[in-house]
């Protein structure tokens, strides 16, 4: 009986000790695969929570911690297989794998030629001899919207400028590139390029820029690229020095309509960069919601609190749902780009029997005090909201135009796109080149009256100059020989657009030769 029981005792053993052993091996095996975003959303919690003193604010939805699968290999093929597809010119806006992305490619051969991203102030020009004759290269330019890819800062760094891919990623040239985007801020040598080497969907490895050929003017960085990856700008203050950003804040709420109980009120702080507030106008489009009225700027410190918003008055026959009328916004929230917001609802008061408030309730008006703690007696900004039932929300239908006809030549047309658009509080107007150009205000005005459809401020120049030279010549001029041509070219030539700024050469004027 004892020979018979001993000769299973290693069998047993086996059974005993192996199934755990592989247990734990597979687990640690599982770990390992989710460990480094698991802990990461661990740590973002608890920094958090660190920050907002034990009060949760809400975030965006883009904030919030995700997990997503890791991508197989055909996934990842067909994620960069579609960004570098040709788009045709048009900017598309799509979700791909996880990330919100801006995009636009195109084939690029010998003589080169430049991506814009539609309203965002985002260009990439590849020079001619950048690629090799009887060569063509597919380029892509992408703008992120996935807040995750952005830099981990410290609390004396800010984020100052989306987060821009050039594609494929590794792809060298020639001749330099020219990658250029907004940031917001306030003392331009305070913002440095920051490069991460790696490709879209891999961990990012963010790096200050250490060679030369960054130029930051005071709301535009230009980056010279002899090879493509990701980039971005952060604002780093020498010690002793405050650092400063300018803010766009941007309100947005939906339709009032007669049968409405309630409205919503959200209030964005934005960097002030055109493609900020295109992310917001993305954000809000599934809710219905509008950009209501211009954006205001706001001066934002890095060595302050966080950001209060006071609700001061609210129309008769309204009254605020929310328990507090004061909200606040974390200080590194802003600080470091997270595009958050803040909200207040509103619902229309009950009516007495003897009382109609039919009329005081048809039209709301809101006003707010927004400031950063501890500076409401020294610097604040005043928000105000108005809305009423009568008002035309909807956009007018379109109407049928013939496209407009560009007499420019489309690599002169280029460069003017990249330096005109999009308008920005404190950058561009196209006004100012079609100033110059001599052209006077009421000349301007009635463009903008009589061709509200040409759709961009290059267009609208265009269109101006051509029509104002063809009446005083009195015939159609060849584009090649059209003095505005001539104009535009010799200022783009002396100049050099690819490294001068904007301001400089408005400055200086335009000679006729």
């Amino acid at each position: 009986m004892c020979s018979h029981e001993s000769s299973f005792q290693p069998t047993q053993l086996l059974l005993l000790v192996g199934v755990p052993v592989a247990s734990a091996l597979l687990l640690v095996q599982c770990l390992r695969w989710h460990c480094p975003r698991w802990l990461l959303g661990a740590c973002w919690k608890l920094d958090s929570q660190d920050e907002l003193g034990g009060h949760p604010t809400p975030l965006p939805e883009n904030e919030s911690s995700r997990q997503c699968p890791p991508a197989t290999l055909p996934e990842m093929a067909a994620f960069y297989q579609e960004l570098h597809t040709p788009t045709q010119g048009q900017t598309i806006v799509r979700q791909l794998m996880h990330k919100l992305l801006v995009f636009s490619a195109r084939e690029v051969d010998h003589r080169g030629g430049c991506l814009m991203l539609q309203n965002t102030g985002i260009s990439l020009l590849i020079p001619p001899g950048a690629v090799a004759v009887g060569r063509q290269e597919r380029v892509s330019l992408i703008l992120v919207w996935d807040l995750s890819d952005a830099p981990s800062l410290s609390r004396a760094q800010g984020l100052v400028s989306p987060v821009v891919a050039c594609g494929p990623h590794g792809a060298s040239f020639l001749k330099p590139c020219t990658l250029t985007f907004k940031h917001c801020a306030q003392e331009p040598t305070q913002a440095r390029t920051y490069s991460s080497n790696t490709a879209l969907l891999d961990a990012k490895a963010w790096r200050p820029l250490g060679r030369p050929g960054a130029h930051t003017s005071r709301d535009e960085c230009r980056i010279q690229l002899y090879h493509f990856s990701l980039y971005t700008c952060v604002l780093e203050a020498p010690v002793g020095r405050d650092a400063r950003k300018w803010l766009q804040l941007a309100m947005f709420c939906s339709p009032l309509a007669p049968a409405q109980s309630h409205l919503q009120l959200r209030i964005y702080f934005l960097n002030n960069t055109p493609c900020a507030l295109q992310w917001a106008m993305a954000n809000e489009q599934p809710h219905g919601g509008c950009l209501r009225g211009p954006c205001q700027l706001f001066d934002f410190t890095g060595a302050r609190g966080d950001q209060c918003l006071k609700l001061k008055y609210i129309s008769e026959g309204w009254e605020n749902v929310d328990e507090s009328s004061c909200q606040l916004v974390p200080h590194l929230h802003i600080w470091h780009g997270k595009c958050p917001f803040r909200s207040f609802c509103f619902r229309r008061k009950a009516a007495n029997e003897n009382e109609d408030c039919s009329a005081l309730t048809s039209e709301i008006i809101v006003t707010m005090h927004t400031f950063q703690d501890g500076l409401e007696t020294k610097y604040m900004e005043i928000l105000r909201f108005q809305a009423s039932e009568e008002e035309s929300w909807a956009a007018p239908p379109p109407v049928s135009q013939p496209p407009p006809c560009n007499r420019l030549p489309p690599e002169l047309f280029e460069q003017l796109q990249m330096l005109l658009e999009p308008n920005s509080i404190t950058g561009n107007d196209w006004r100012r080149l079609a100033s110059h150009l001599g052209l006077c205000g009421m000349k301007i005005r009635n463009q903008l009256e009589n061709n509200s459809e040409l759709g961009s401020g290059t267009q609208t120049v265009s269109a101006v100059v051509r029509k104002d030279f063809t009446q005083e010549m009195g015939v159609e001029l060849d584009p090649a020989e059209s003095r505005v041509t001539l104009k535009i070219t010799y200022l783009l030539n002396i100049y050099q657009v690819s490294t001068m700024s904007w301001k400089t050469m408005l400055s200086t004027g335009i000679q006729d030769k």
